[in-house]
């Protein structure tokens, strides 16, 4: 494969990066952070965090997967019924750089009709898998009206070795405003269970934003 085939997924790491493949990591407002979520639904996960947020008075965007949608998706009406905004995250999680063009339209496509289907139409923001774009996956999503959404910082919650400290430590100390935060809901991509230290975080870092007079909201829509 040509070598420009993978430098957008550098853009998480790389803001020039980001920039030019006109990706977006950070928000305009310098009030508001954003909570985002991904690899969802999840039947304890979800449920938990939406309590979480709820307590919280905070708002969020969940980055939906179309395979789970189809498992549950009671719970992906339940995350939109209670104000979040959902978005897509693909049907599949796999890594883009290894499907083509043709696939990954496919893809994109069956995810965000299962969605649509079990919560009302996404919203026109989208997060690849892994955080991982690929060319043919930003022009998929120019072409369709979605902007892309990376993050500003995250709480490695996914990791075996994740624990409420260290994710509210890495997501929430040092907020600023325009931040965007990468959390997970689910554990269907990674560490069995690592959805427990996200939701015993997330109190902590709401407290951080209010703490930086920040308000902890979705991601903007249109």
């Amino acid at each position: 494969m040509r070598a420009d085939w993978f430098a957008p997924a550098l853009a998480a790491h790389v803001p020039r990066l980001a920039d030019a493949y006109r990706i977006e990591r950070r928000l305009a407002s310098q009030d508001r952070v954003a909570l985002t979520f991904d690899d969802g639904p999840h039947a304890q996960g979800t449920p938990a965090v939406l309590e979480a947020l709820a307590r919280g008075g905070a708002s969020a965007t969940f980055f939906l997967v179309g395979e789970q949608v189809r498992r549950d998706p009671a719970l992906a009406r339940e995350v939109a019924d209670a104000g979040h905004v959902v978005a897509l995250h693909g049907d599949r999680h796999r890594c883009l750089l290894r499907v083509g063009p043709r696939a990954l339209a496919d893809d994109l496509a069956r995810g965000h009709a299962t969605i649509a289907a079990a919560a009302g139409p996404p919203a026109a923001l989208y997060r690849p898998p892994y955080g991982i774009p690929s060319p043919a996956g930003l022009a998929l999503a120019h072409r369709r009206g979605w902007a892309t959404w990376l993050w500003s910082r995250w709480g490695r919650d996914w990791r075996a070795d994740a624990t409420p400290t260290s994710v509210a430590r890495l997501a929430g100390e040092g907020l600023r405003g325009g931040d965007v935060v990468l959390l997970h809901d689910a554990d269907h991509y990674s560490a069995r269970g690592c959805w427990r230290s996200t939701v015993g975080a997330l109190p902590r870092i709401l407290e951080a934003a209010a703490a930086a007079g920040l308000q902890p909201r979705a991601l903007p829509v249109g």
